[in-house]
């Protein structure tokens, strides 16, 4: 069997900055890229798909939330490394926990609900620190 070619285009992705009380909801990767790194849930845009029908598809799909989405906190491009990788163009958006509990699927192995000025001592992806500051700030008081 031929295994398939590598993506050799930037991918579109999102994320989301979900807050329940104060906290924000930080899930860890199990597996490659990322493995072992807490991060957001989100993933790639499918074709066709708007950036908030593909994130709530994205966090119901990894933890089984309900969410509403308040505004677009920002974006990260992910650039392959020297031992290769996906492209990603990755817009992070700030959303508020509307209903149900966390349930993983198998992309992540631990969740945390986590105040965001307790979070600097966990393995975080890249520009996590300010992508979850700057969803703070849309979050209504």
């Amino acid at each position: 069997m031929n295994s398939p070619a590598p993506i050799s285009r930037p991918q579109l992705a999102v994320s989301g900055a979900i807050f329940r009380d104060g906290k924000v909801l930080l899930v860890r990767r199990s597996r490659s890229p990322g493995k072992g790194f807490y991060s957001l849930p989100g993933g790639r845009v499918e074709f066709g798909e708007s950036l908030h029908a593909a994130l709530h598809r994205e966090v119901d799909e990894e933890t089984g939330l309900r969410i509403e989405i308040l505004g677009l906190a920002g974006w990260r491009e992910v650039l392959p490394g020297t031992g290769g990788g996906g492209h990603y163009l990755i817009m992070s958006f700030a959303a508020r926990w509307t209903a149900r509990e966390p349930v993983l699927n198998d992309e992540h192995d631990d969740f945390r609900w986590m105040a965001p000025d307790a979070i600097a001592d966990l393995k975080l992806t890249g520009g996590l620190v300010e992508v979850i500051a700057a969803a703070r700030r849309l979050i209504p008081a």
